[in-house]
């Protein structure tokens, strides 16, 4: 992750663009007291996707079982050639 102010972000964009679309990096811009943070779009659907999943009662139940299930050593082994 890089830190940067507004102004070394304005003149440098191309550098911080590239390292976060080529190199998976994040960019935190201050700005004053508060800022923002530069990520990939991979990343950030990436994000929303986890919350769209997470949003889900359902969703979010059938992953807790499924941990349970695989704490508990109650899991199956599936070849994912064979699918």
């Amino acid at each position: 992750m890089k830190t940067t102010s507004v102004t070394d972000f304005r003149n440098n964009m191309k550098r911080y663009l590239d390292a976060v679309i080529f190199d998976s990096d994040s960019v935190v811009i201050n700005r004053g007291n508060t800022g923002a943070v530069l990520i990939s779009l991979e990343e950030y659907n990436a994000i929303k996707g986890t919350e769209s999943i997470l949003s889900s009662d359902r969703m979010t139940r059938s992953i807790r079982d499924g941990l349970e299930d695989i704490s508990r050593g109650e899991v199956e082994e599936v070849d994912v050639d064979a699918l």
